[in-house]
């Protein structure tokens, strides 16, 4: 690492330097306390008697070389300020890559070099995607399933990776997000109020098992992305707040200093904090090999305290637009993803061009207004038809991802499921009719676990997934409707290719607001195009009628009604044909209420060009 761009903030490579490092010699440990009387390595080899370490940069860089310290053994540095009134306390490593688990914090020395990944085709072909398909699992690992033989619940990363990956590629998911998996000290925040940011939680095992887990998944032809948090840290003691009796990764008192959710805010505007967490996100794509990285609460550091009109936070804008741009000189086949609830322009524009370089933005915009719809009673959904449409006069903006996320599913928001109107029948058919919409409109997908089960219980994360509901036939058939589809959306090429193109979607039909009909055609580049029928109201069946130019024959896909899906409607997959008009073939397809069909387009047959018949007299005589 060079010390000098460190502290400029450009570094990527601060965890290499700082922290507890393997040697020749033994273990070499190195802090960051500019603003400390002193610093001592505590450690169990030493009896947790203070070492004092050596202060070896004007910066405030400490080090001590301990020759018989080994993996495994826990170490903490004791920290006394300069204020007279401080407090020394023991703080955790804040570049440590293992720590004990909640409530005890001390760091772990771990030999991150010794794990051999078995996935290097997998590391050769990956991209970002833009032109394939990406159908995202969301998963709180300790809550996905649990561990009836362990006291808290919870398998290690080892022992969960068959079960998860079995699970994600039968029901036809290709990546996993991870919500946080840096250490925290409280199970309630979900790993959003971190106190080891390069430490994998220990309620899961080590480090080791963790690079085990996304190795399993690569050799499964399952990606994976990790939430990381660049913009608040937990307030504990132990940790980062005031670490050297200052102010060093928070802003100073009074300025900013705390969040929304009680956290400390980190100070963009200091160098050596742009590079802790620089060097943060590329260790997760570097050491653990994740092929993307979520970032948390990106509006909170485009303007000040996520508030607009509080005007944009330039440092923080401009530790974005570095931090990306280095993360894509050193991987441009990983993804980065904004959870960014703004308007800012330019979220997912290259930096080089004036944007913040992030390849994918969640359409927050998509999410409200599409859930909104969906709770209003049917017979008002005519008023608000246009609340399902609005979404393409601004897509063409950004390179924008659907999330139906862990948000939508907790604090009394209820779950996807549960938001549709009506009784608990009733919602089902809207459910499923709402996720044929999901798929049909552009952009990549993320949906959160147990959305698949048609889940109506609020996601907790001190209770596994409700499985056992598909002992119920109307539970069992909503997950088998789920599987087909995330089937088709892996397998037909019109339902992503065209993503981000102009031709890749377009409205047939937009303009049935009195019978809450939608019509979508997805193109295809080198495929059939697809054809999506909506019908959102309660009216009883509609007969659609609609026409076509270039086919005169649609094959039926999937439709949300078909009797085995729990619904009425006998299952037929035979082409529909279309009667030929001057204006090109005409269908009229039946749509029940809260239904929705997947058509593919069969092209006309060219007639095949008529041979030229022999003039008379130029013919050859047979030899």
């Amino acid at each position: 690492m060079d010390i000098h761009q460190f502290f400029l903030g450009n570094s990527f490579d601060a965890h290499t330097y700082f922290g507890a490092h393997i040697t020749r010699d033994g273990v070499v440990f190195r802090t960051l306390a500019p603003n400390a009387k002193a610093v001592a390595l505590i450690w169990e080899g030493g009896e947790w008697e203070p070492m004092p370490m050596t202060r070896i940069h004007d910066g405030g860089v400490y080090e001590i070389t301990v020759p018989d310290a080994l993996p495994g053994q826990m170490y903490k540095y004791r920290i006394t300020p300069q204020n007279p009134n401080g407090k020394t306390i023991d703080h955790c490593d804040p570049y440590g890559f293992g720590m004990e688990l909640r409530p005890s914090n001390a760091s772990i020395i771990r030999d991150l070099s010794s794990y051999t990944f078995h996935d290097s085709s997998w590391m050769k072909q990956r991209s970002d995607h833009r032109h394939k398909p990406v159908n995202i699992y969301e998963v709180h690992l300790g809550s996905w399933m649990t561990n009836p033989h362990d006291e808290n619940g919870w398998y290690t990363y080892e022992e969960i990776a068959p079960k998860l990956v079995k699970y994600v590629r039968e029901n036809g998911y290709n990546y996993i997000e991870f919500m946080p998996l840096s250490e925290h000290p409280a199970d309630c925040s979900w790993g959003y109020q971190n106190t080891g940011f390069f430490s994998p939680t220990a309620r899961y095992g080590t480090a080791h098992q963790l690079m085990q887990l996304v190795d399993t998944c690569h050799q499964a032809g399952i990606g994976v992305i990790i939430d990381f948090v660049p913009v608040h840290f937990a307030v504990d003691g132990y940790a980062l707040n005031h670490y050297d009796g200052t102010t060093l990764y928070e802003y100073p008192e009074k300025e900013d200093t705390y969040s929304e959710w009680g956290s400390c805010n980190f100070i963009h505007a200091r160098g050596e904090v742009c590079s802790f967490l620089q060097s943060n996100a590329f260790y997760w794509l570097d050491v653990f090999h994740f092929d993307g990285i979520r970032m948390d609460a990106v509006s909170r550091l485009i303007y000040w305290g996520g508030e607009e009109y509080r005007g944009t936070n330039p440092s923080s804008i401009q530790f974005l637009k570095r931090m990306n741009q280095g993360l894509h000189q050193r991987y441009p086949d990983a993804m980065l993803i904004a959870e960014d609830s703004t308007n800012y322009s330019g979220v997912t524009k290259p930096v080089e061009y004036g944007g913040l370089g992030f390849d994918y933005k969640w359409d927050m915009g998509w999410m409200n207004d599409t859930l909104n719809y969906f709770r209003q009673y049917p017979w008002e959904r005519k008023n608000e038809y246009h609340k399902l449409t609005f979404s393409m006069m601004y897509f063409p903006n950004e390179y924008y991802l659907l999330p139906l996320s862990h948000d939508e599913n907790v604090h009394g928001k209820a779950t996807i499921l549960q938001k549709m109107f009506g009784q608990y029948e009733q919602k089902f058919p809207q459910a499923r009719a709402l996720y044929l919409y999901m798929y049909a409109h552009p952009g990549k997908k993320l949906l959160f676990m147990g959305s698949e089960l048609g889940q109506l219980r609020e996601w907790t994360e001190t209770q596994q997934q409700d499985f056992d509901i598909l002992k119920f036939p109307i539970h069992d058939a909503f997950h088998h409707f789920m599987m087909e589809l995330n089937r088709l959306y892996l397998t037909e090429p019109a339902l992503y290719e065209g993503d981000y193109e102009a031709d890749g979607f377009r409205w047939l039909d937009c303009h049935q607001e009195e019978r809450c009909i939608y019509a979508i055609q997805r193109h295809a580049a080198h495929g059939e195009d697809l054809v999506i029928l909506l019908h959102f109201s309660d009216e009883g069946t509609q007969h659609y009628t609609f026409t076509l130019p270039d086919c005169t024959a649609l094959q039926p896909l999937l439709h949300t009604d078909w009797e085995r899906f729990h619904g009425n409607t006998v299952e037929d997959t035979k082409p529909i044909v279309g009667e030929m008009t001057r204006n090109g073939c005409q269908f009229q397809i039946d749509l029940p209420p809260f239904s929705g069909i997947l058509l593919k387009k069969i092209p006309q047959q060219k007639k095949p060009a008529a041979k030229p018949k022999k003039s008379a007299g130029t013919g050859t005589k047979k030899k």
